[in-house]
């Protein structure tokens, strides 16, 4: 039995992970919405032999990563009879624009702490305890590859999560253990506060952008993760895969 742990696993591209369907078990995070994650560990254990736990974390409250990677150990010897996980899927993150001219300090701090500092420190600790020959996968964002108004600050930290994972695969590869990042362009989850489902009227001029006519939905990035993930991209490392449907080609 495969365990996971899934940051921002309640909702989302983190909640459409197959990893249930494919037998691995899970350990997802949530932050705001207890309820959402309960109802995805609920979802997850409706396959064979699989389990599921959800624990709270904030990923901009560091000093609070000790006490979480003990519930971490605790669920994995009161579940599942183990002491290490194999796989880390670091999706946990905020978004949202803010033009540079106009963008504070608490907005700069939040994007840094949530979509880098944050997961780089939580790898740092979680690692200790990964069996070898695990997978990572980081989740990105094709803005950092683009320069839409407004996404300055997102789109830079996005592109230095990108460049930490390839660091961070060369460092980790005597234990064969592989990382990964996908990157997904506009997808239709609830990042942005759900900005999709409050104006839907940005969906048409996006889905034009795509090749496909269409933005994303999580289950295509969550396909491609668990895929990442498994055995099938055993000779794969170092890598960002971008996920958008062609977005801009």
């Amino acid at each position: 039995m495969k365990i996971a742990i899934v940051t921002g696993g309640s909702n989302g591209i983190g909640k459409a992970t197959e990893l249930g369907r494919r037998g691995v078990s899970v350990i997802l995070t949530y932050n705001s919405y207890k309820d959402r994650a309960e109802a995805v560990v609920k979802e997850i254990e409706k396959n064979n032999g699989v389990r599921a736990v959800a624990l709270k974390l904030d990923l901009t409250q560091i000093s609070t990563f000790e006490g979480f990677v003990l519930e971490v150990k605790q669920s994995l010897k009161e579940i599942w009879d183990k002491t290490n996980f194999d796989y880390l899927v670091n999706n946990g993150g905020v978004g949202g624009p803010a033009m540079f001219n106009e963008m504070s300090e608490e907005y700069f701090d939040k994007i840094l702490n949530t979509n880098f500092k944050g997961p780089a420190f939580l790898t740092q600790q979680l690692i200790q305890f990964m069996n070898d020959a695990g997978a990572i996968v980081n989740t990105t964002s094709s803005s950092k590859n683009q320069a839409f108004p407004g996404y300055s600050i997102y789109g830079s930290l996005k592109a230095a999560f990108s460049t930490w994972t390839r660091y961070i695969a060369k460092e980790l590869a005597p234990r064969k253990i592989r990382v990964n990042a996908v990157s997904p362009g506009p997808t239709h989850s609830n990042f942005g506060d759900g900005v999709f489902d409050k104006q839907p009227e940005f969906i048409k001029p996006l889905a034009e952008q795509s090749v496909f006519g269409r933005i994303g939905q999580p289950e295509d990035l969550a396909k491609v993760i668990v895929n990442v993930l498994s055995d099938d991209f055993g000779w794969v490392t170092a890598q960002d895969i971008e996920v958008s449907g062609g977005h801009l080609l």
